[in-house]
């Protein structure tokens, strides 16, 4: 059987994304997809564990039987809404719900939420998940995972080319040899968390709010001044990391309206990748993630990156909305026939592994 779904939900907390695929060896094909609604009260709920970090153990493991049922309903409904029996499913891969990401603590880690002997039982499906730690337990930093998947929908493409992957957080993957991938910084995250603060809403659609203010050049120079982005490559990075707290720790004694701050807020996610994207001289970006639908977003990605093809990933063949998911189910593929990922030069890690667990579904 050629049939995998893949199931993601990233760092906006904004639905569970279902793709059902038919892969091959030298093919992934996109059959249906679907994006489940995530419930207020659970994403508040995980929110606040990753913001105070004093989730008990009872909390913790509630929340990782509640994301799994989550990911359970989310893979049912797909197969109800196409009329797919769940025996024709060779594995569904799932990434959970990274709660904290630390690859370079002293006992570095990955911990992602969703419990897969959950979803197992509830669909009678195969669950390959767990991906990122044995990266990590190979000197690696267990993310971005995306480049691979780039390489292998993009392979025909020059090494000239780009992907950029906007999501809560932002990486790139230049498809060069070797492989080269990264997350540049936040995405989509500390705009949506400031819109939620100051307007009530959950993102800022077509970044018109981020519009209708100015950038605030010195803030800008300060947020671009943090370690992270001084950091080389391979590094990768989080919630954990990009928060309120660092927020507001930038924000200390500046007094600047909200406006602007959110309009300073988008331009950090436009520089941040630019300023990557722009070493390797490419000239031709490709954009994916919810960030392609940001229509201002995408005017200042164009206007900094003026001598560089940049489109979505529509525009080659590939749903921009749902790769990431695609990205997991190609993974699941990849582990059923235990086949290596190519991602050490992308991660660091000492070699190349075969990724992920599988949890049988009957």
């Amino acid at each position: 059987m050629t049939l995998y779904i893949g199931v993601m939900s990233g760092t906006s907390f904004d639905g569970v994304d279902v793709v059902l695929c038919r892969i091959a060896k030298g093919r992934c094909t996109l059959l249906q997809a679907y994006t489940h609604p995530f419930p207020k009260a659970l994403k508040d709920s995980l929110l606040e564990s990753i913001a105070t970090q004093k989730s008990s153990l009872q909390q913790i493991g509630s929340l990782h039987r509640r994301l799994g049922t989550l990911f359970a309903e989310a893979v049912r409904a797909l197969l109800r809404r196409h009329t797919v029996h769940p025996k024709s499913i060779t594995a569904i891969g799932l990434h959970g719900q990274t709660l904290w990401h630390d690859p370079e603590g002293t006992y570095p880690f990955s911990l992602q939420l969703g419990d897969a002997n959950t979803v197992a039982a509830q669909t009678g499906i195969d669950v390959v998940t767990d991906f990122r730690n044995k990266d990590i337990a190979l000197g690696g930093q267990g993310a971005p995972f995306a480049p691979a998947f780039h390489r292998f929908v993009f392979r025909d493409l020059p090494s000239s080319s780009c992907v950029a992957n906007i999501g809560g957080m932002a990486n790139i993957t230049i498809l060069s040899e070797p492989l080269l991938g990264y997350d540049t910084g936040p995405g989509n995250v500390l705009m949506d968390l400031w819109i939620s603060q100051h307007r009530q809403t959950d993102y800022d659609n077509d970044g018109a709010w981020a519009q209708s203010g100015n950038v605030d050049n010195a803030l800008l120079q300060h947020f671009l001044q943090d370690p992270y982005f001084l950091q080389k490559a391979p590094k990768s990075t989080g919630r954990e990391y990009f928060n309120a707290a660092w927020l507001n720790n930038k924000l200390k004694q500046r007094h600047i309206k909200p406006v602007d701050v959110q309009a300073t807020l988008l331009e950090l996610s436009a520089q941040s990748l630019y300023r990557e994207i722009s070493k390797f001289h490419c000239k031709r970006v490709l954009v994916c993630g919810g960030g392609a639908k940001n229509s201002y977003l995408m005017q200042r990605l164009k206007a900094l990156l003026s001598n560089v093809t940049l489109h979505p990933t529509e525009h080659y063949g590939v749903n921009s909305d749902f790769m990431e998911a695609m990205a997991f189910a190609w993974l699941a593929y990849k582990r059923v026939h235990c086949e290596a990922v190519d991602l050490k030069a992308v991660t660091g890690a000492r070699s190349n592994a075969i990724l992920g667990g599988i949890y049988a579904g009957s």
